[in-house]
């Protein structure tokens, strides 16, 4: 058990790639049909709404600038798994995507702490201290501690140097811990 102290005041920021869906490790997520689950995400989705004010969806999709594809339609896909998380009891206040190429402007991109600003414009009473971000990549565990939240480490196949507070094999394994 983590000795968090979590409760419905805190927040839950979620890096999308690796942590809630398969990460296509050489590409992108560019339609709805490539988009999977990671096992016991979706069942854990209801557990992890009840437990958290606020949860937010993190993600640099690049694939965007690139013009592999548009704006609208990966809208559309963050509109698909939050109908698919809703299916299942569960929810996501807001999904946040950096669409821009690495190093422009305006800095949304993690490690960049802009998603994480804007969230706070949005919903003001988020407490960062009472926050906790999972991802899977250096840049994750960075924009967390940036922002001075609890960071948790999805292992996957990513090389990561960055330490976490937490490391676990996925989200289901977090939901029990905390």
């Amino acid at each position: 058990m983590l000795d968090w102290s979590v409760d419905e005041n805190w927040t839950l920021f979620l890096d999308r790639d690796g942590v809630i869906n398969e990460r296509i490790m050489s590409g992108y997520v560019l339609d709805y049909k490539d988009f999977h689950f990671k096992q016991g995400v979706l069942e854990s989705f209801a557990t992890l709404s009840s437990k958290f004010k606020y949860i937010f969806v993190v993600t640099n999709q690049q694939c965007v600038a690139l013009e592999k594809i548009s704006e609208v339609a990966l809208a559309e896909i963050h509109h698909q798994m939050q109908l698919d998380i809703e299916k299942v009891s569960g929810k996501i206040t807001q999904v946040f995507a950096a669409i821009e190429f690495k190093d422009q402007e305006p800095f949304m991109r993690k490690p960049s702490i802009g998603m994480g600003k804007l969230a706070k414009s949005l919903y003001p009473e988020i407490d960062f201290s009472k926050a906790i971000m999972v991802g899977d990549t250096n840049t994750d565990l960075i924009f967390g501690k940036k922002l001075g939240m609890k960071t948790v480490l999805i292992v996957t196949e990513e090389k990561v140097s960055v330490k976490a507070d937490c490391v676990v094999k996925s989200l289901t394994e977090l939901n029990q811990l905390i």
